[in-house]
């Protein structure tokens, strides 16, 4: 087999095809604060995708421009917070690079309140315009670009109402919860069809809706509450381009819905946690629906494993969910400060040592 561009190589694994050899990034494109340092120190380098060669880069809209006055909605006096273009508030936590959230419309009560909101403007000035460059300039190193839209409806809500009360509302105020939802999903429908009309190759969505003991939320309300407002989404973005790939990120265990995501246009899953998904079963439930992108676990493996065994799970993950295409391997999550250098270096070198097997 020839050897592909990357951009080649990522499309044909993830549109089910053998590629020539696996693909492969860090998952968001980089490392924990902690790590990040370390891997400065180690290499002299800044940009971790350009240093492992990542077959794959992202682009997303920028949170940049003016705000609104959301002082209305946020607590008085706030101190050592940022403030986002849709008016969630964060402060920097205790632990590593964790932050805490202050959500504004966490004392709103009616649509009518709800309607005097500050949304953000979908492509408000100053956040979208390097798009077309950003791509094009991708595109010419022949690698894939991947449009971001993490976080499409359901944590973009949580964020600014709450979790709790959020799910209070979808059965105790579902009159806010539908205004809430399909303000937010009509906002998601413009960005989608934005990237897409930038030219990227892959739109990356996501709602992390389960745990690692199942769904947060029972698949009849994912059902009735999101599944439609996604498929909304991923319907506008192909409007644009019906060859778009779709990715779809959630972690935990989110298999009671896995057959509705590919129903209404899922092509990739991510991150398919081993802790608590088999990689190798869902590629065998799956594979002729769905590519995978990730399984490497960053809870066992990437902190708690020997290089060696790093390496056996790369070679392993190659041999059952790559066979045939369909894989792209990845940490299940950015990786955190726990995990040895070594180990980073064991999961690029178990994929290139598996490429030379393949050449």
């Amino acid at each position: 087999m020839r050897e592909m561009t990357p951009r080649e190589r990522v499309l044909t694994a993830m549109r089910r095809q053998p590629p020539d050899r696996v693909p492969r990034e860090l998952s968001w494109g980089a490392f924990t604060p902690a790590l990040m340092e370390i891997f400065r120190q180690k290499t002299g380098a800044d940009d971790p995708a350009e240093y492992f060669q990542f077959e794959v880069r992202a682009v997303s809209l920028k949170d940049t421009g003016e705000r609104p006055d959301f002082s209305p909605y946020l607590p008085a006096n706030l101190e050592n917070v940022t403030i986002d273009r849709w008016g969630v508030a964060r402060r920097r936590g205790t632990f590593f690079h964790f932050e805490r959230m202050i959500h504004p419309l966490r004392e709103l009560k009616t649509p009518q309140e709800l309607n005097r909101y500050p949304f953000p403007e979908p492509l408000a000035p100053g956040t979208h315009e390097h798009l077309d460059e950003a791509v094009a300039k991708l595109h010419a190193r022949e690698l894939a670009v991947a449009g971001d839209l993490a976080c499409t409806i359901f944590e973009i809500s949580w964020y600014m109402r709450g979790m709790e009360q959020l799910l209070t509302d979808l059965v105790l105020n579902p009159d806010f919860a539908t205004a809430l939802l399909d303000r937010v999903t009509e906002i998601r429908k413009v960005q989608a069809r934005r990237l897409a009309q930038a030219g990227v190759d892959i739109l990356r969505l996501g709602d992390d809706v389960s745990s690692q003991t199942g769904m947060l939320i029972s698949p009849a309300t994912w059902r009735a509450w999101f599944k439609p407002r996604l498929r909304a989404v991923i319907e506008a973005a192909r409007s644009v381009n019906p060859d778009l790939l779709i990715f779809y990120h959630s972690d935990g265990d989110c298999r009671a819905i896995v057959p509705e995501l590919i129903e209404i246009g899922v092509d990739i899953l991510n991150p398919v946690q081993p802790e608590c998904m088999n990689p190798a079963e869902m590629k065998r439930q799956y594979g002729d629906r769905l590519a995978f992108w990730g399984t490497i676990g960053t809870q066992t493996t990437m902190p708690f494993g020997t290089p060696d065994e790093v390496k056996r799970v790369v070679r392993e993950r190659i041999a059952t969910v790559g066979q045939g295409g369909g894989l792209l391997l990845a940490p299940t999550h950015i990786l955190e400060p726990d995990v040895p250098w070594e180990n980073v270096l064991a999961f690029f070198e178990a994929i290139e040592e598996s490429s030379l097997c393949v050449a």
